[in-house]
């Protein structure tokens, strides 16, 4: 969809909307709904801890549903890297100073992205980064691709431009425009930061350590800092979750991995296996 008639859509509205909707107990209702959605978008309920879609009360606990713990596995190797999700590949590659490619022959800034920090902007200037998109029919919690320690929070209100494929290809700079939550973890191979970015029909994004960081009603941005508290997240360990799908971007430092040769845009990922390994020295532990 076009960004012209996106915009003409009451985007927070509509997503604040959808996200009351999905908390619901709606009873025949809620697991209607469940079951189309299942049989719609071919999601492989027989992964979940929950395999019965009739147990869900509202549509939310279905689609945060939690995974059995052998359905994936997490490439523990030291130096290795660990897709946090789910998800196809939108783009990835270097950071070519200060410009992310977000599609074919278009970029977007990186101090846009960082909403104007520019001591994250200095942090990732010709780093790496890797965005993958969420589809419906994903497994929507997000986790740790290498082990840190949080040391910075920031919500970012902005635009709920829908991040599907269509979207990522017509709307100039939309992961700078929409509403996001960036997280920064200070890690073997320097800083990363996590960025999780809203869309629209998301109903939120939480962060375990938090609780629901958006819709926030001010939509104010807001920083918190964790450098003095003791949040240390291991690889493969949870971070969050959305409610309902949206995109995550992962940024490093420069010269602090590299990506593996297979990968490419629109390859499908799965949460835990090997995208790359840390070029860098391990200096921090978790």
């Amino acid at each position: 969809m076009k960004s012209y008639l996106q915009n003409l859509i009451p985007q927070h509205c509509l997503s604040h909307l959808a996200g009351k909707l999905a908390n619901l107990r709606l009873g025949l209702i809620t697991r209607w709904a469940i079951k189309k959605f299942i049989t719609h978008y071919k999601v492989n309920i027989e992964e979940a801890k929950i395999t019965d879609y009739r147990e869900f009360k509202t549509f939310n606990e279905f689609f945060t549903r939690e995974l059995k713990s052998n359905a994936r596995v997490i490439a523990l190797n030291e130096n290795s890297i660990i897709s946090p999700v789910d998800g196809c590949i939108s783009e990835l590659g270097a950071i070519e100073k200060d410009k992310l490619l977000q599609a074919k022959g278009a970029y977007f800034n990186l101090l846009d992205l960082c909403a104007g920090n520019k001591a994250l902007n200095k942090t990732f200037e010709n780093g790496s980064f890797l965005t993958i998109y969420l589809a419906p029919k994903d497994y929507h919690r997000f986790h740790m691709p290498i082990a840190g320690k949080l040391l910075q929070m920031i919500y970012v209100p902005g635009k709920l431009y829908s991040v599907n494929p269509a979207s990522v290809q017509n709307v100039p700079g939309l992961f700078a425009l929409n509403e996001r939550v960036i997280c920064v973890f200070e890690t073997s191979i320097g800083k990363m930061a996590f960025i999780a970015v809203g869309a629209m029909i998301v109903g939120s994004i939480a962060m375990n350590w938090h609780g629901i960081v958006t819709p926030s009603k001010n939509r104010v941005m807001a920083l918190w800092n964790y450098s003095d508290k003791n949040i240390h997240l291991q690889k493969g360990d949870e971070i969050g979750h959305f409610r309902l799908g949206s995109t995550v971007i992962l940024l490093t430092e420069q010269n602090a991995v590299e990506w593996d040769l297979i990968l490419h845009a629109e390859k499908t990922l799965q949460l835990g296996e090997t995208i790359g390994k840390t070029a860098g020295k391990a200096s921090f532990r978790a």
